[in-house]
């Protein structure tokens, strides 16, 4: 995730946000369509067998279209399936991605 979280502190030049979201989305500033976003994307990569058209709908209703969805699908299952990769075959991390972390694929 520290790769990840540097791309954004990129992009938002905002440290605290990016703090705030790695350690607990739902307590950060966000707005309503980023935070449900996230949600959908952590039911994606814990439960996606629940996912069901009310899940769909609540993301059209703030403002995604289709394609942004099956985008967030996309990445969301593309990025669950190279970090079991990695952690299956044993992929060591660069350092500056394990710094201050516990185990890799819960943070």
């Amino acid at each position: 995730m520290e790769a990840h979280a540097e791309d954004l502190r990129t992009e938002t030049h905002d440290n605290e946000l990016v703090e705030a979201i790695k350690n607990d989305f739902r307590q950060a500033n966000l707005d309503p369509a980023t935070r449900r976003m996230l949600e959908f994307s952590e039911t994606v990569t814990f439960e996606a067998h629940t996912i069901d058209q009310k899940d769909v709908e609540s993301l059209r209703q703030n403002g995604f279209e289709d394609e942004d969805i099956l985008d967030i699908v996309h990445i969301v299952g593309y990025f669950n399936h190279i970090n079991r990769l990695a952690d299956a075959l044993g992929v060591d991390l660069e350092d500056f991605m394990i710094q201050g972390r516990g185990n890799p694929t819960t943070n």
